[in-house]
């Protein structure tokens, strides 16, 4: 008879989403794995066959989530302005709350794999085309609301802000200051008006 699972898959995948943010792909072990998720070695081969596999589907949970609240945000929002100052205010005080800095888990991933992997390149740059996508959907709302400047091309003010919060993720990694962060934030948000 089959043994039942023990574990809850998702909780497994948040875990796993934890630690390939924190060591990267290549420098998680088999053993990293099966201390941080709790699970055996054959509980976790039996689940998800490898840790590419675990690592696959990690990243496309981590994705699939991420967008979703900034979809949430805005669906709830009556001001798409403040959503974005919201957005990029959270993502400040999350990258300089904790002593080692992530970054960006798919940005990560960008530098890491997807020069090497082509199935990791088009999860990456799925998510670089939801959210451009989700950003120049919320500018045209707030173009509509006379929120955010008519005289903005919808997509290009899109794009420019992704790569805007990318590059806060990315300069906190390396160390960049709170001062430089809320900076570059004020300025982004003026470009909006």
């Amino acid at each position: 008879m089959a043994r039942l699972k023990e574990f809850d898959e998702n909780e497994v995948l948040d875990k796993a989403i934890g630690l390939f943010w924190a060591k990267g792909y290549n420098g998680t072990s088999a053993q990293d794995l099966t201390e941080c998720l709790g699970i055996s070695r054959s509980s976790l081969y039996h689940t998800f066959n490898d840790k590419r596999t675990l690592f696959v589907m990690a990243l496309k949970r981590h994705k699939y989530e991420s967008v979703a609240v900034m979809c949430n945000m805005f669906k709830e929002s009556d001001n798409v302005y403040e959503t974005f100052k919201r957005i990029f205010q959270t993502t400040v005080a999350e990258s300089m709350d904790c002593k080692a800095p992530k970054g960006c888990f798919l940005v990560n991933c960008a530098v890491e794999l997807a020069p090497h992997d082509e199935e990791i390149a088009e999860i990456v740059r799925g998510n670089f085309r939801d959210v451009e996508e989700l950003f120049s959907t919320a500018i045209k709302k707030g173009q509509e609301a006379g929120q955010i400047s008519k005289k903005l091309n919808a997509r290009s003010q899109g794009r420019i802000i992704f790569n805007i919060l990318t590059g806060i993720r990315v300069a906190a990694r390396s160390g960049a200051d709170k001062k430089v962060l809320d900076d570059i934030i004020r300025n982004m948000l003026l470009s909006l008006q």
